[in-house]
């Protein structure tokens, strides 16, 4: 235990008190703005953030003494890395341990859509199946197609489940998997052309922003599906929209949007999509696990120990 206890910074309100093993004694401040902290910035030395929040160059700058940023999740997209590589900020993630909980969102929205089971519960309690005694029938996972873009520790989860549900998988990645016995595809137009589901789970970020463009969407076809469990920012949301309306494709899974929590009205009120509120991994075990992580990284850092889960940038 150290002799004086460390300032940390908390703009992850969710877990900013998490019941977690910790070997140092922390101060957490949960303020939400630098201003608010006054003198006490200077006092700093962590920050626990999320990929919503991040932690941009102006929150850098008045933190001169933070050493490091454990991200609860395993987006950095919003993070101003460059600062962090300048200052030797180190930055670790929670990866591997939301894998399983966000591959079962993928899935649950894969059934979702195409088994249209939102939309059977829907015609339950309105009383339709009372008044007409038939829902429209839906599509079978069983034979399709399902192309995963980003075949990380998330993608690598949802192909098993999608194997077990009797799909043939495809990926595509800015690198081969050696090893992997899925088939490749070396662009986005030639995987959505493959797929009859397409399935996000590549970071966001600038280098990825507005991938899934027109052009992909009209890939994929009228036949195909859309998920993302990855960001918004990858999808050109109003291009998607369009490809909804007009039935160039056949609908979509999403857990992210690209201005959230604020969902276009043409998303809402399409009955060919599937939203939810960005849950992927919002389970309590796994929101467990992902403060543990967080406080092992902390421990480590001011012990001098190595990182268990360090970003390398």
């Amino acid at each position: 235990m150290n002799a004086e206890p460390i300032d940390i910074l908390v703009l992850a309100p969710q877990f900013a008190h998490a019941q977690a093993p910790r070997t140092h004694e922390y101060i957490l401040h949960d303020d939400d703005s630098i201003a608010a902290l006054g003198a006490s910035a200077r006092k700093i030395r962590g920050l626990i953030t999320d990929g919503a929040r991040g932690a941009p160059c102006d929150l850098l700058e008045a933190l001169p003494n933070l050493e490091i940023i454990s991200v609860c999740g395993v987006g950095f997209d919003r993070i101003d890395l460059e600062t962090c590589r300048r200052r030797q900020i180190k930055v670790t993630t929670a990866r591997g341990v939301l894998s399983d909980d966000v591959a079962d969102m993928a899935l649950a929205l894969t059934l979702g859509v195409l088994r249209r089971t939102v939309a059977a519960d829907r015609f339950v309690r309105a009383g339709d199946w009372r008044a007409t005694h038939h829902f429209p029938l839906s599509t079978s996972l069983k034979g399709k197609r399902m192309g995963i873009v980003g075949m990380g520790d998330i993608g690598i989860e949802i192909a098993r489940r999608a194997q077990a549900f009797g799909m043939e998988v495809g990926y595509h990645n800015r690198r081969v998997k050696e090893g992997s016995p899925l088939s490749y595809h070396p662009d986005l137009i030639t995987i959505a052309r493959w797929s009859d589901v397409l399935v996000l789970c590549l970071p966001g970020g600038d280098a990825t922003r507005h991938v899934v463009n027109k052009d992909v969407l009209d890939a994929l076809g009228p036949d195909g599906f859309l998920i993302n469990v990855a960001r918004g920012s990858v999808i050109d949301e109003p291009a998607l929209i369009s490809a909804l309306q007009e039935k160039r494709i056949k609908g979509a899974g999403l857990d992210v949007f690209a201005d959230e929590p604020h969902v276009p009205p043409e998303l809402t009120s399409c009955d060919n999509v599937v939203l939810q509120p960005h849950i992927a991994s919002a389970t309590q075990e796994t929101r467990s696990e992902m403060a543990a992580l967080v406080f092992r990284n902390l421990d480590a850092q001011f012990a001098a120990r190595p990182l268990l889960t360090p970003l390398a940038f």
